[in-house]
């Protein structure tokens, strides 16, 4: 390292932030015209670990601001704010099939950011950086209350806004692997709603008898919310993702407990045996494991599990029974489900029930089928196994283009948050938004 590199400095504002929350990575002080690579590295909670990196020339003042400034190549091209957090993939030398999924969310994501000269492609570890800042990215925002709830039956987590409340909640369902998902609620309490986030393939209860939950399960769920003394009972909306999708539109539609202020539901689909219970719901998929493909890099592929879309009543909800808002986001590169199948399949049933303005459709072209809050990189392929099935761990196919994929998940939250504050927050008249294709 020459003299003229010495001084080169490096910030990150702030360094301390959300993980929704954008940030500015500013370099300078370097030899105006210098060839400059700017180096992420984050090593998550299981050990592996993930970086991204992004090639700049410095201006004539010896600056590099990434949020104005043109990568010229790396793990991601162009104009990208954020495109050292959305393009993180698991190390060269990485065992395949990784998915980045905080666990404890007490605690941050930690991620060193550095700056090294010239247009590097690895070797990083080698090398010695001109300038480097530890950035921290919390789930959690401070006031937010983490209070786990082991009774009831529930195996869930409630997370609280800052502050005495009443709040608003939504309960959150994930998909088919199971376990309890923490992250997406966290934030969402940080946002101001309060959110419990449920096991439903894997609860205590199944862990000692060895049974599925049923029905009642979530609306037991429903109750708790209802009753607890800093929520505001007729404030409750749902979320699910993927096989929660399937949970959250029967629920909102059949259930004669649950009245739900708004649903949202992602890469998902309302195809369903609606005469059965839980256990009838999963039977499904297991009957239609015959449609699932094997593409020549040995991974699985479930779109047509539940494709064609059935014209038999019996065989899916009727979402023009729905009285409350729906927000379907869909990928439309959705390699585990036909979410936009099912969500074109959705809008002529509630266009002919006339509930339709009930309806909002956010779909994005390139994107895959996992949807995460923004900036979480883009897994298109990962090992999965079902909580649900004695399968072992597969490698199953998502779908997406990263850099599409990036934008429809910070987009899509974006306007999530919006619909969840006008439908919970706003007056007592409930509606959709305008439908958007993007």
């Amino acid at each position: 390292m020459d003299e003229k590199h010495r001084c080169v400095q490096l910030s990150v504002n702030p360094s301390r932030g959300l993980m929704d929350e954008q940030f500015v990575i500013l370099v300078q002080h370097a030899p105006p015209g210098c060839e400059l690579t700017v180096y992420a590295l984050h090593q998550c909670e299981d050990g592996h670990g993930w970086d991204a990196f992004a090639h700049y020339i410095s201006d004539a003042t010896g600056r590099v601001n990434v949020s104005e400034d043109c990568s010229l190549g790396g793990t991601y091209s162009g104009i990208e704010p954020m495109g050292l957090l959305w393009s993180l993939r698991p190390v060269p030398g990485s065992q395949p099939g990784l998915r980045l999924r905080k666990k404890n969310v007490q605690e941050p994501m930690l991620m060193t950011v550095s700056v090294y000269e010239g247009h590097r492609r690895e070797g990083f570890a080698d090398l010695v950086p001109l300038a480097s800042v530890l950035v921290e990215r919390w789930d959690m925002a401070p006031g937010v209350r983490r209070i786990p709830v082991p009774k009831n039956g529930l195996t869930a987590t409630l997370f609280l806004p800052p502050g005495p409340g009443p709040f608003p909640a939504i309960m959150d369902l994930w998909g088919g692997g199971g376990q309890l998902v923490e992250y997406r609620a966290a934030l969402l309490a940080s946002h101001g709603i309060a959110a419990l986030t449920i096991d439903y393939l894997t609860p205590m209860f199944t862990k000692e008898t060895g049974e599925m939950v049923n029905l009642q399960y979530f609306e037991t769920a429903y109750k708790f919310l209802q009753e607890h003394p800093q929520i505001l009972g007729s404030r409750i909306a749902m979320l699910g993702f993927s096989l929660g999708t399937t949970i959250t539109l029967r629920m909102a539609a059949y259930s004669e407990v649950m009245k739900l202020r708004c649903v949202v539901c992602i890469s998902g689909s309302h195809v369903q045996p609606v005469d059965k219970d839980f256990e009838g719901i999963i039977n499904l998929f297991g009957e239609n494991a015959g449609k699932i493909r094997i593409n020549k890099e040995n991974q699985e592929i479930y779109r047509d599990l539940v494709l064609p879309i059935t014209s038999d009543s019996s065989k899916k909800v009727d979402v023009g029974r729905l009285q409350c808002p729906l927000l379907l986001i869909v990928g439309e590169d959705d390699m585990s489900w036909a979410a936009q199948e099912a969500a074109n399949d959705m809008k002529d049933m509630m266009e002919r029930a006339g509930n339709s303005h009930l309806l909002t459709i956010l779909s994005y072209p390139d994107a895959g089928h996992l949807i995460e809050p923004p900036y979480t990189p883009h897994i298109r392929a990962t090992k999965f196994r079902s909580a649900t099935t004695r399968r072992s761990t597969v490698m199953v196919l998502c779908g997406g283009q990263t850099a599409a994929h990036s934008r429809a998940q910070e987009d899509s939250w974006k306007k999530m948050l919006l619909f969840l504050r006008v439908n919970l927050f706003g007056g007592t008249r409930p509606g959709g938004m305008s439908v958007s294709y993007l």
